[in-house]
Protein backbone atom coordinates (compact mmCIF):
# COMPACT_ATOMS: atom_id res chain seq x y z
CA UNK A 1 0.00 0.00 0.00
CA UNK A 2 1.34 3.43 -0.89
CA UNK A 3 2.25 5.38 2.24
CA UNK A 4 0.13 8.47 2.85
CA UNK A 5 0.57 11.58 4.98
CA UNK A 6 -1.99 12.60 7.55
CA UNK A 7 -3.78 15.88 6.97
CA UNK A 8 -1.76 17.45 9.80
CA UNK A 9 1.49 16.08 8.41
CA UNK A 10 0.63 17.22 4.89
CA UNK A 11 -0.16 20.71 6.15
CA UNK A 12 3.09 20.89 8.10
CA UNK A 13 5.06 19.64 5.09
CA UNK A 14 3.41 22.23 2.82
CA UNK A 15 4.13 25.05 5.27
CA UNK A 16 7.76 23.99 5.64
CA UNK A 17 8.21 23.80 1.88
CA UNK A 18 6.57 27.18 1.37
CA UNK A 19 8.78 28.73 4.01
CA UNK A 20 11.90 27.21 2.47
CA UNK A 21 11.00 28.47 -0.97
CA UNK A 22 9.85 31.90 0.18
CA UNK A 23 12.63 32.73 2.60
CA UNK A 24 15.36 33.69 0.11
CA UNK A 25 12.97 35.89 -1.85
CA UNK A 26 11.71 37.57 1.34
CA UNK A 27 15.23 38.16 2.58
CA UNK A 28 16.45 39.64 -0.68
CA UNK A 29 13.36 41.70 -1.60
CA UNK A 30 11.91 42.84 1.73
CA UNK A 31 14.95 43.27 3.96
CA UNK A 32 15.52 45.79 5.37
CA UNK A 33 12.03 47.21 5.66
CA UNK A 34 12.60 49.06 8.94
CA UNK A 35 15.49 50.49 11.02
CA UNK A 36 18.34 48.15 11.97
CA UNK A 37 19.52 48.13 15.58
CA UNK A 38 23.28 47.92 16.10
CA UNK A 39 24.08 46.80 19.65
CA UNK A 40 27.39 48.02 21.11
CA UNK A 41 28.11 46.27 24.44
CA UNK A 42 30.15 49.22 25.73
CA UNK A 43 29.30 52.70 27.01
CA UNK A 44 29.34 55.61 24.53
CA UNK A 45 32.72 57.10 23.76
CA UNK A 46 34.92 54.01 23.73
CA UNK A 47 36.70 52.41 20.80
CA UNK A 48 33.82 50.13 19.80
CA UNK A 49 31.36 53.00 19.98
CA UNK A 50 33.65 55.09 17.75
CA UNK A 51 33.71 52.32 15.12
CA UNK A 52 29.91 52.03 15.28
CA UNK A 53 29.39 55.76 14.80
CA UNK A 54 32.03 56.03 12.08
CA UNK A 55 30.31 53.29 10.08
CA UNK A 56 26.67 53.69 11.10
CA UNK A 57 25.63 56.57 8.85
CA UNK A 58 27.40 55.22 5.76
CA UNK A 59 25.96 51.75 6.33
CA UNK A 60 22.50 53.28 6.71
CA UNK A 61 22.90 54.95 3.32
CA UNK A 62 23.58 51.58 1.73
CA UNK A 63 20.76 49.80 3.54
CA UNK A 64 18.38 52.73 2.90
CA UNK A 65 17.21 52.40 6.49
CA UNK A 66 18.39 54.05 9.71
CA UNK A 67 21.04 52.23 11.73
CA UNK A 68 20.23 52.88 15.40
CA UNK A 69 23.16 52.43 17.78
CA UNK A 70 22.11 50.83 21.07
CA UNK A 71 24.77 50.91 23.81
CA UNK A 72 24.27 47.96 26.19
CA UNK A 73 27.32 47.84 28.49
CA UNK A 74 27.84 45.54 31.45
CA UNK A 75 29.39 42.28 32.63
CA UNK A 76 32.46 42.63 30.42
CA UNK A 77 30.27 42.97 27.28
CA UNK A 78 28.24 39.85 28.09
CA UNK A 79 24.93 41.70 28.60
CA UNK A 80 24.87 43.32 25.18
CA UNK A 81 26.32 40.33 23.37
CA UNK A 82 23.79 37.98 24.95
CA UNK A 83 20.94 40.27 23.90
CA UNK A 84 22.00 39.88 20.26
CA UNK A 85 22.67 36.14 20.53
CA UNK A 86 19.07 35.67 21.77
CA UNK A 87 17.40 38.21 19.47
CA UNK A 88 15.11 37.25 16.61
CA UNK A 89 17.26 36.11 13.65
CA UNK A 90 15.63 38.50 11.21
CA UNK A 91 18.51 40.85 10.40
CA UNK A 92 17.18 43.76 12.45
CA UNK A 93 19.44 43.27 15.48
CA UNK A 94 23.20 43.24 14.90
CA UNK A 95 26.26 43.26 17.14
CA UNK A 96 29.38 45.36 16.80
CA UNK A 97 31.95 44.48 19.43
CA UNK A 98 35.59 43.82 20.07
CA UNK A 99 37.39 40.52 20.30
CA UNK A 100 36.52 40.37 24.02
CA UNK A 101 32.91 39.50 23.15
CA UNK A 102 33.81 36.89 20.56
CA UNK A 103 36.85 35.06 21.89
CA UNK A 104 38.25 36.31 25.21
CA UNK A 105 35.02 35.92 27.17
CA UNK A 106 34.30 32.52 25.64
CA UNK A 107 37.75 31.33 26.70
CA UNK A 108 37.78 32.72 30.24
CA UNK A 109 34.23 33.15 31.53
CA UNK A 110 31.03 31.20 32.14
CA UNK A 111 28.78 32.42 29.34
CA UNK A 112 24.98 32.40 28.87
CA UNK A 113 25.58 31.83 25.15
CA UNK A 114 28.18 30.30 22.83
CA UNK A 115 29.47 32.96 20.40
CA UNK A 116 30.52 30.36 17.85
CA UNK A 117 27.14 28.61 17.92
CA UNK A 118 24.81 31.53 18.63
CA UNK A 119 26.26 34.30 16.46
CA UNK A 120 26.60 34.51 12.69
CA UNK A 121 29.85 36.33 11.78
CA UNK A 122 29.60 39.09 9.18
CA UNK A 123 33.01 40.78 9.04
CA UNK A 124 35.94 42.00 11.10
CA UNK A 125 36.29 45.67 10.17
CA UNK A 126 39.15 47.11 12.22
CA UNK A 127 42.10 46.25 14.40
CA UNK A 128 43.24 48.31 17.37
CA UNK A 129 46.91 47.55 17.98
CA UNK A 130 48.21 47.28 21.51
CA UNK A 131 51.67 48.63 22.23
CA UNK A 132 54.24 47.77 24.89
CA UNK A 133 55.46 50.94 26.62
CA UNK A 134 57.81 51.87 29.45
CA UNK A 135 58.50 55.12 31.27
CA UNK A 136 60.31 57.67 29.12
CA UNK A 137 63.22 57.73 31.55
CA UNK A 138 63.49 53.93 31.90
CA UNK A 139 66.87 52.36 31.05
CA UNK A 140 65.34 50.01 28.45
CA UNK A 141 65.32 51.15 24.83
CA UNK A 142 64.32 47.84 23.25
CA UNK A 143 62.21 44.79 23.97
CA UNK A 144 65.42 42.74 24.21
CA UNK A 145 66.71 44.99 26.99
CA UNK A 146 63.40 44.79 28.84
CA UNK A 147 63.35 40.99 28.53
CA UNK A 148 66.92 40.80 29.87
CA UNK A 149 65.87 42.88 32.90
CA UNK A 150 62.84 40.64 33.45
CA UNK A 151 65.04 37.53 33.37
CA UNK A 152 67.34 39.08 35.96
CA UNK A 153 64.39 40.07 38.19
CA UNK A 154 61.61 37.43 38.07
CA UNK A 155 58.29 39.21 38.69
CA UNK A 156 60.24 42.42 39.20
CA UNK A 157 58.73 44.00 36.09
CA UNK A 158 55.19 45.10 36.96
CA UNK A 159 52.67 45.99 34.26
CA UNK A 160 49.19 47.49 34.21
CA UNK A 161 46.10 45.45 33.35
CA UNK A 162 42.37 46.14 33.48
CA UNK A 163 41.79 43.06 35.63
CA UNK A 164 42.21 39.31 35.32
CA UNK A 165 41.62 38.10 31.78
CA UNK A 166 41.59 41.58 30.25
CA UNK A 167 43.34 42.19 26.93
CA UNK A 168 46.49 43.68 28.52
CA UNK A 169 46.61 40.77 30.98
CA UNK A 170 46.46 38.16 28.22
CA UNK A 171 48.98 40.12 26.14
CA UNK A 172 51.35 40.30 29.11
CA UNK A 173 51.06 36.57 29.75
CA UNK A 174 51.69 35.83 26.07
CA UNK A 175 54.81 38.01 26.19
CA UNK A 176 56.02 36.29 29.37
CA UNK A 177 55.58 32.84 27.85
CA UNK A 178 57.15 33.79 24.52
CA UNK A 179 60.17 35.45 26.16
CA UNK A 180 60.57 32.93 28.98
CA UNK A 181 60.18 35.48 31.78
CA UNK A 182 57.91 36.11 34.76
CA UNK A 183 56.02 39.39 34.86
CA UNK A 184 53.76 40.77 37.59
CA UNK A 185 50.35 42.07 36.56
CA UNK A 186 48.84 44.97 38.53
CA UNK A 187 45.11 45.71 37.99
CA UNK A 188 43.85 49.25 37.37
CA UNK A 189 40.39 50.52 36.47
CA UNK A 190 41.31 51.75 33.02
CA UNK A 191 43.81 53.19 30.57
CA UNK A 192 44.17 56.57 32.23
CA UNK A 193 44.96 55.11 35.66
CA UNK A 194 47.46 52.66 34.19
CA UNK A 195 49.20 55.42 32.25
CA UNK A 196 49.39 57.66 35.34
CA UNK A 197 50.91 54.78 37.33
CA UNK A 198 53.49 54.09 34.63
CA UNK A 199 54.43 57.74 34.22
CA UNK A 200 54.64 58.09 38.01
CA UNK A 201 56.94 55.09 38.42
CA UNK A 202 54.51 52.81 40.28
CA UNK A 203 54.98 50.14 37.62
CA UNK A 204 57.63 49.43 34.99
CA UNK A 205 55.62 48.50 31.88
CA UNK A 206 52.29 49.04 30.20
CA UNK A 207 50.37 47.32 27.40
CA UNK A 208 47.55 49.46 26.05
CA UNK A 209 45.98 50.62 22.80
CA UNK A 210 48.09 52.83 20.58
CA UNK A 211 45.38 55.49 20.64
CA UNK A 212 45.52 55.67 24.45
CA UNK A 213 49.28 56.00 24.84
CA UNK A 214 50.41 57.71 21.61
CA UNK A 215 50.10 61.25 23.10
CA UNK A 216 52.33 60.22 26.03
CA UNK A 217 54.82 58.63 23.64
CA UNK A 218 54.98 61.79 21.54
CA UNK A 219 55.48 63.92 24.66
CA UNK A 220 58.37 61.70 25.80
CA UNK A 221 56.65 60.63 29.02
CA UNK A 222 56.43 57.07 27.70
CA UNK A 223 58.64 55.09 25.32
CA UNK A 224 57.10 52.59 22.87
CA UNK A 225 59.13 49.38 22.44
CA UNK A 226 56.91 47.08 20.39
CA UNK A 227 53.49 46.69 18.80
CA UNK A 228 51.71 43.66 20.28
CA UNK A 229 49.25 43.36 17.37
CA UNK A 230 49.56 41.67 14.01
CA UNK A 231 50.66 44.77 12.09
CA UNK A 232 52.38 48.09 12.74
CA UNK A 233 50.29 51.10 13.69
CA UNK A 234 49.76 54.10 11.44
CA UNK A 235 49.96 56.31 14.57
CA UNK A 236 53.37 54.89 15.57
CA UNK A 237 54.71 53.54 12.27
CA UNK A 238 58.31 53.48 13.45
CA UNK A 239 57.58 50.97 16.24
CA UNK A 240 58.13 47.32 15.16
CA UNK A 241 55.78 44.48 16.00
CA UNK A 242 56.79 41.82 18.48
CA UNK A 243 56.72 39.35 15.59
CA UNK A 244 59.37 41.43 13.84
CA UNK A 245 61.37 41.27 17.07
CA UNK A 246 61.36 37.45 16.94
CA UNK A 247 58.49 37.03 19.42
CA UNK A 248 55.57 36.03 17.13
CA UNK A 249 53.97 33.91 19.89
CA UNK A 250 53.41 37.13 21.85
CA UNK A 251 51.03 38.61 19.26
CA UNK A 252 47.66 39.60 20.68
CA UNK A 253 45.15 40.71 18.07
CA UNK A 254 42.50 43.15 19.31
CA UNK A 255 39.78 43.74 16.73
CA UNK A 256 36.18 44.82 16.06
CA UNK A 257 33.60 42.78 14.16
CA UNK A 258 29.95 42.71 13.08
CA UNK A 259 27.74 39.69 13.76
CA UNK A 260 24.06 38.74 13.70
CA UNK A 261 22.05 36.14 15.61
CA UNK A 262 22.62 32.61 14.36
CA UNK A 263 20.02 31.39 11.87
CA UNK A 264 19.69 34.82 10.30
CA UNK A 265 18.72 34.10 6.65
CA UNK A 266 21.78 33.64 4.48
CA UNK A 267 20.67 36.23 1.89
CA UNK A 268 20.54 38.82 4.68
CA UNK A 269 24.03 37.83 5.87
CA UNK A 270 25.29 38.03 2.28
CA UNK A 271 23.81 41.52 1.89
CA UNK A 272 25.38 42.64 5.16
CA UNK A 273 28.78 41.19 4.21
CA UNK A 274 28.65 43.17 0.97
CA UNK A 275 27.41 46.44 2.47
CA UNK A 276 29.65 46.35 5.56
CA UNK A 277 32.65 45.70 3.33
CA UNK A 278 31.73 48.55 0.99
CA UNK A 279 31.23 50.87 3.96
CA UNK A 280 34.66 50.03 5.33
CA UNK A 281 36.18 50.73 1.90
CA UNK A 282 34.96 54.35 2.12
CA UNK A 283 38.05 56.61 2.44
CA UNK A 284 36.26 58.93 4.88
CA UNK A 285 35.45 56.04 7.22
CA UNK A 286 39.02 54.74 7.00
CA UNK A 287 40.46 58.18 7.76
CA UNK A 288 38.18 58.61 10.76
CA UNK A 289 39.25 55.25 12.20
CA UNK A 290 42.96 55.80 11.57
CA UNK A 291 42.72 59.13 13.38
CA UNK A 292 41.61 57.13 16.42
CA UNK A 293 44.54 54.71 16.19
CA UNK A 294 42.63 51.89 14.48
CA UNK A 295 43.61 49.99 11.36
CA UNK A 296 40.73 49.40 8.89
CA UNK A 297 40.45 45.85 7.53
CA UNK A 298 37.81 43.66 5.92
CA UNK A 299 37.93 40.02 7.02
CA UNK A 300 34.98 38.03 5.70
CA UNK A 301 32.55 35.78 7.52
CA UNK A 302 34.39 32.46 7.10
CA UNK A 303 37.76 33.85 8.15
CA UNK A 304 36.07 35.70 11.02
CA UNK A 305 34.63 32.44 12.35
CA UNK A 306 37.96 30.66 11.95
CA UNK A 307 39.80 33.43 13.82
CA UNK A 308 37.25 33.33 16.64
CA UNK A 309 37.56 29.55 17.04
CA UNK A 310 41.37 29.65 16.94
CA UNK A 311 41.56 32.44 19.50
CA UNK A 312 39.18 30.74 21.92
CA UNK A 313 41.37 27.63 21.89
CA UNK A 314 44.57 29.70 22.18
CA UNK A 315 43.33 31.80 25.12
CA UNK A 316 41.96 28.77 26.97
CA UNK A 317 45.35 27.11 26.71
CA UNK A 318 47.04 30.34 27.82
CA UNK A 319 44.72 30.67 30.83
CA UNK A 320 45.52 27.10 31.84
CA UNK A 321 49.30 27.62 31.58
CA UNK A 322 49.21 31.01 33.30
CA UNK A 323 46.82 29.94 36.04
CA UNK A 324 44.10 32.43 35.08
CA UNK A 325 40.98 31.00 36.71
CA UNK A 326 37.75 31.15 34.64
CA UNK A 327 35.22 33.56 36.10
Amino acid sequence: MTPTLSRRGLTAFALAAATTLALPGWAQDAWPAKPVKLVVPFPPGGGTDLVARAMGQKLAERLKQPVVIDNKPGASTIIGTDAVAKAAPDGYTLLLSGSTSYSVNAALRAMPHDPVRDLAPIAIVARTPLVLVVNGSAPWHSVAELVAAAKARPKGIRYATFGSGSGPHLAGELLALAAGVQLQDVPYKGSSQGAIALIGGEIEMGIDTVASVAPHVRSGKLRALGIVGATRSSLLPEVPTLAELKLPEATFDAWYGFAAPARTPQPVIDRLVRDVGATMADPAVQAQLRAQGMEPVVIGAAAFRSQMENEIARYRALAHRAGIAPE
